[in-house]
């Protein structure tokens, strides 16, 4: 192993390497590889509630072509717009509508809000972010980013939420 070592740090510095790789003591374990940030598909992340729902094949959950997001939002894109891409601080108008994973529809409409302020659930101002006018993404929202365990009138405790939102404007 020692000289195992030697051989890794000669090599990283005649090839230059900033940070040569450290040898752990004799019989312990390898280091654990650094998390990342960055969004992956949402079916290599670990089973939560979004992973865990049974969704109704009429809301077209498609886990695998969505992407996770590090806060545990999932969503995709079903329609890229050809508008302005829709910054945090904009007034957003948008379409939406809503469902719980067994097809039933709480709510529908249109409303206009500040992207990133607060004023809406943590995972629209997150999933609208990014979004260009014109556009129609998928956002499934785990219970952290909606409305968590007191629900909100036909919204059970701990409700994973499916969106269909449609961005109208963004100024």
């Amino acid at each position: 192993m020692r000289d195992l070592t030697m051989v890794l740090l000669l090599v990283a510095l005649v090839t230059g390497c900033e940070s040569a790789p450290k040898a752990a003591p004799e019989g312990a374990a390898p280091p654990a590889p650094a998390p990342t940030a960055a969004p992956t598909s949402a079916s290599a992340a670990p089973a939560g509630p979004v992973e865990s729902a049974t969704y109704v094949g009429a809301l077209n959950v498609d886990l695998k072509a969505s992407t996770r997001s590090p806060s545990g939002l999932v969503y995709r894109d079903l329609k890229v717009g050809t508008g302005a891409v829709v910054v945090a601080g904009q007034s957003v108008e948008a379409k939406y509508a809503g469902w719980l994973p067994n097809g039933t529809e709480f709510d529908h409409g249109s409303y206009t809000f500040v992207a990133g302020a607060g004023r809406v659930i943590a995972g629209w101002d997150e999933g609208v972010v990014g979004m260009r006018v014109g556009g129609k993404r998928q956002l499934i929202v785990p219970p952290e980013l909606g409305y968590g365990a007191g629900g909100n009138g036909p919204i059970p405790p701990n409700a994973v939420l499916v969106f269909a939102v449609e961005v109208v404007t963004a100024k």
